[in-house]
């Protein structure tokens, strides 16, 4: 085959290519209806602080637990925090708007996310979307790449770095045991004195949160946080000031994995990568190796 046939293969074969792609974009990917999952709404302006979320999470998920009294130790405000290997679930202290003296309070963990990034990053689905609502993680089928850590949009997922023989990768599991047998409510929800948190139906948990903006236009923002957030999470906030004030990130409403996996799809369409990639990589190699001619002594190794 000469060069200019060569080309013309490429050219076709690279058509192909381009179309196969614009077909899977096209391709309209369903996430399912989430309302019937499980999830919890927080009410921040309900937390009063007191970190015993804190506690009943480290004790459910056998971390590091200390006594109950330590919880109140406030001094950990002084800096912002986020949930590591050995805390899923941190509380942090910020000023309150339009003046008030009192501050505002504000539980992080994950977010349960409707169409979670860190699974869709997964190479090896160790962390999955239950049908509950819950975005678990299978330890046994993870090799350690820490993409899930960088596809977060809300930067959830740790590692345990101190681990050397069998690091994982931790974060919460909206106490998955216990809302899988009978709905039980996770134990940060259970232990809440102020019953800031509720647990529930998502679809039902949105209802109570628009209700309670509708009753008290002048308590709330007019926004559930998670409601639209990349596709919509498991987690809900309704909160007294900005969401951004709350340190929470402010993200669009398509989901990541929607741009990812429409992309990877269309060159990795059944993991096998098209063919069209390959000859471009073999044809550059053999343009750059091809004899050439012209180059002096060649031709007397050729008559020889």
């Amino acid at each position: 085959m000469n060069r200019r046939n060569w080309f013309k293969v490429i050219g076709a074969a690279g058509a192909a290519c381009l179309a196969e792609t614009e077909a899977n974009a096209n391709e309209s990917v369903s996430i399912g209806d989430f309302d019937d999952c499980f999830g919890v709404l927080t009410d921040i302006t309900q937390c009063i602080g007191c970190r015993k979320c804190e506690w009943a999470c480290n004790n459910q998920n056998k971390l590091p637990v200390q006594p109950l009294a330590t919880f109140e130790n406030k001094s950990v405000f002084q800096e912002h925090r986020r949930p590591d290997a050995g805390h899923y679930t941190v509380v942090n202290q910020y000023p309150g708007s339009n003046g008030e003296e009192k501050p505002v309070w504000c539980k992080v963990q994950c977010m349960h996310c409707n169409d979670p990034a860190c699974a869709s990053a997964c190479l090896v689905s160790a962390l999955e979307k239950q049908p509950n609502g819950a975005v678990i993680y299978d330890a046994s089928r993870c090799m350690g790449c820490r993409y899930c850590m960088v596809a977060c949009p809300f930067q959830i997922p740790t590692y345990e770095y101190h681990n050397a023989l069998t690091p994982q990768v931790r974060k919460c599991t909206l106490c998955y045991e216990r809302i899988s047998t009978g709905g039980q409510a996770p134990a940060c929800v259970t232990i809440c004195p102020t019953e800031c948190m509720t647990f529930g139906r998502r679809g039902d948990l949105l209802q109570l949160a628009k209700s309670r903006i509708e009753k008290n236009p002048e308590r709330y923002v007019n926004h559930i946080y998670g409601e639209h957030e990349v596709g919509g999470t498991s987690w809900l906030y309704i909160s007294s000031q900005p969401f951004t004030e709350l340190n929470l990130p402010e993200l669009p409403e398509e989901a990541p994995p929607r741009l990812t996996e429409e992309i990877q799809h269309g060159i990795f369409r059944y993991f096998i990568p098209p063919i069209a990639l390959y000859a471009v990589l073999g044809g550059i190699t053999c343009l750059y190796h091809e004899p050439d001619e012209n180059k002096p002594g060649e031709e007397g190794q050729q008559d020889a």
